[in-house]
């Protein structure tokens, strides 16, 4: 790893094997959230929300202070309650648009959610987030919807920084922060 590398030490309440998970995990929740624009009481669903950018992502989000929905499958429902989700949702067996409720973000982690769904299950200004490798039609569907509507579809990479990971090692330690994050 070069000398200017991200790096950061490891949380001390957290194991090497448990550490591991945060450089990507981590970072990347935290990177594709703030594209969201993530904010105190916001409603934010998170679909695919019981892998590590999804685990990250539940736990981000609440220390925001946002409404959280988790979809994941049966399997995950009491992870994701115990990791803070206010409401989950298991795909297996419902659709989360079908509840009726429209959110502030819809963070895709996995690439697996319908792109109409979850458009139409944006509030007005809100921003559907795609982790994932975006195919070319999703590309041009999300440009249009960003054109033509106040409704954003962001995808993209991330772009990891020292501090990011800081940020988090402080917030595993218990610590809190007024960075504006």
């Amino acid at each position: 790893m070069p000398e200017n590398g991200v790096l950061a030490t490891k949380p001390a309440n957290l194991t090497y094997k448990e550490a591991a998970a945060i450089p990507f995990g981590g970072t990347t929740a935290l990177s594709f959230l703030r594209k969201g624009k993530i904010q105190h009481g916001q409603r934010v669903l998170i679909y695919g929300a019981s892998g590590a950018v999804g685990t990250s992502a539940v736990q981000l989000a609440k220390h925001f202070g946002a409404e959280v929905t988790a979809v994941c499958s049966t399997r995950n429902l009491d992870m994701m309650k115990s990791l803070g989700a206010d409401k989950v949702v298991d795909y297996t067996k419902e659709d989360f648009s079908q509840v009726g409720d429209c959110y502030d973000i819809i963070l895709d982690t996995v690439g697996k959610s319908p792109f109409s769904t979850c458009v139409k299950s944006l509030k007005s200004d809100g921003y559907y987030v795609r982790v994932v490798y975006m195919t070319l039609s999703a590309i041009f569907r999300g440009l249009w919807v960003s054109m033509t509507t106040t409704k954003k579809v962001i995808g993209g990479g991330i772009s990891e920084t020292a501090e990011d990971l800081i940020f988090l090692k402080k917030l595993i330690e218990g610590w809190t922060t007024e960075a504006g994050y």
